[in-house]
């Protein structure tokens, strides 16, 4: 940034150096074609004062031209004759005669029939001369008026200005200096803290968050990389809910698979029979437990649900004909939805035959189980009801939990299927609830709105 500041402080003060330089050239050109011309109009309209007509006389037109003339600021004007130096000014702003170098320049120039503009420089320094000749008419005699401007010091005038300017620039400089380095240092603090929350975060802790200030570029970058560690911390807990689960759950059949082939008598073939469904039945449960806990452990990820145009009417049909096959009861639809809204059908199945399922689960042959839909109010509602044991006030705020199972006929499952509903309907941006009156039945509802929440593409995710 300073150095950047330097080179632009630099270029303005050089450009415009030049650019000054060429106007004070152009300026003294300038003023010596005024003078050439108020030159030229006195030869051929001035009058001699000696004669009182027309100068016939070079050396009288040279004389009465610097009689006339006054110079200017750093302007000197000689008048030669047949090449040697006839007239001088009196207390002159540049004295010509005394740089001798000047002088010999000048020698060869006042001889000549034609005008001549040109640049000389001395070891005092540069002139801009301009040599005005009068020739008699018979050629035999020359005289010329020589006018000099000091090139250098005519510079030197402007050169101040820019010395004024250097000083003024280096301040600018300071002054950006310093107001960068602070700059700098106030807008690049969040990624300082960034870097220092990214030294002190740990597998453990993944907690701690940016604090966000302003709205500018570097805020925004801190509120994409908390909602990042939001994400990290997020896959971290699933990965650490996995293995708890993983750890507790499967830590038992795998002891009592182990415990029954260890002590079993393979010379009895009715024992070793038994022992092999006893296995076989704990495997089955084994697997139905990593099948669910894999189900939970993707929920979070983009391509969980797809949501997509569904017919509620026939996905209604299509479970409740499934339900039938789960046991004897007096099953029946208290409502169908005839509508088509953007969900996940086969999630939304999955979800909803879980709690025909539980309410098979707990309830008795010939009781009535009912399913129903509806669209309404912006969002779709299922439910399944059902005339069973119920849930306690006290259970209804945990069974949707992992592993929480309620009345003890619960106890033969997972505990992870109403976790897995809930998982289900969160997905699609609703909830699942529960009312019952014990000892008389339950109602679970799963309510989803009509459109679900924004996931990134699959094409999107990948380039994330």
């Amino acid at each position: 940034m300073i150095a950047l500041s330097a080179v632009a402080l630099v270029t303005a003060g050089v450009s415009a150096a030049e650019l000054q330089s060429l106007r004070v050239d152009a300026r003294i050109d300038s003023d010596l074609a005024a003078d050439r011309d108020e030159f030229r109009l006195l030869a051929e309209e001035g009058v001699d004062p000696d004669t009182g007509v027309s100068f016939e006389s070079p050396n009288n037109l040279v004389r009465a031209a610097m009689a006339r003339m006054i110079p200017r600021r750093n302007q000197g004007i000689l008048g030669f004759s047949d090449g040697s130096l006839a007239y001088t000014t009196q207390n002159p702003a540049v004295a010509l005669e005394d740089d001798a170098d000047l002088m010999r320049e000048l020698e060869p120039l006042v001889v000549l029939d034609t005008m001549t503009l040109k640049t000389i420089t001395t070891p005092t320094t540069t002139y801009r001369v301009l040599v005005l000749p009068a020739v008699s008419e018979n050629g035999s005699s020359v005289a010329s008026l020589v006018l000099a401007d000091d090139r250098n010091a005519e510079q030197r005038e402007f050169s101040a200005v820019f010395v004024t300017y250097a000083g003024v620039a280096l301040a600018s400089l300071g002054i950006v200096a310093i107001v960068g380095w602070l700059l700098a240092g106030w807008l690049l603090r969040p990624i300082r803290v960034l870097a220092a929350s990214a030294r002190r975060m740990g597998r453990e802790d993944l907690s701690e968050r940016i604090p966000v200030t302003g709205n500018d570029d570097l805020a925004d970058m801190t509120r994409a990389v908390n909602e990042m560690l939001e994400r990290i911390e997020a896959a971290f807990a699933v990965q650490r809910h996995l293995l708890d689960d993983v750890s507790h759950e499967l830590r038992t059949p795998l002891t009592v698979v182990r415990g029954h082939l260890e002590l079993m008598n393979t010379d009895d073939a009715e024992e070793a029979r038994a022992v092999r469904e006893l296995v076989l039945g704990e495997l089955d449960r084994m697997n139905r437990l990593v099948n669910d806990l894999m189900i939970l452990a993707t929920t979070d990820r983009p391509k969980f649900v797809e949501p997509g145009p569904t017919e509620i009417g026939r996905l209604t049909d299509d479970l409740f004909d499934m339900a039938v096959a789960l046991g004897p009861r007096k099953w029946g639809i208290a409502a169908r939805a005839e509508a088509t809204v953007d969900v996940d059908a086969q999630r939304v199945t999955q979800a909803w035959l879980q709690l025909v399922a539980n309410a098979v689960k707990f309830s008795d042959p010939d009781t009535a189980i009912a399913i129903g839909s509806k669209v309404d109010g912006g969002q779709l509602t299922v439910w399944v009801e059902d005339e069973g044991t119920g849930v306690s006030p006290e259970e209804i705020g945990r069974i949707f939990e992992r592993f929480e199972q309620g009345t003890p006929r619960a106890q033969a499952g997972s505990g992870l299927g109403l976790a897995i509903v809930r998982a289900i309907a969160e997905a699609h941006g609703g909830r699942v609830t529960c009312e019952s009156v014990e000892g008389q039945g339950a109602t679970f509802t799963i309510v989803l709105p009509l459109k679900s929440p924004e996931r990134p593409h699959p094409s999107q995710e990948e380039e994330a």
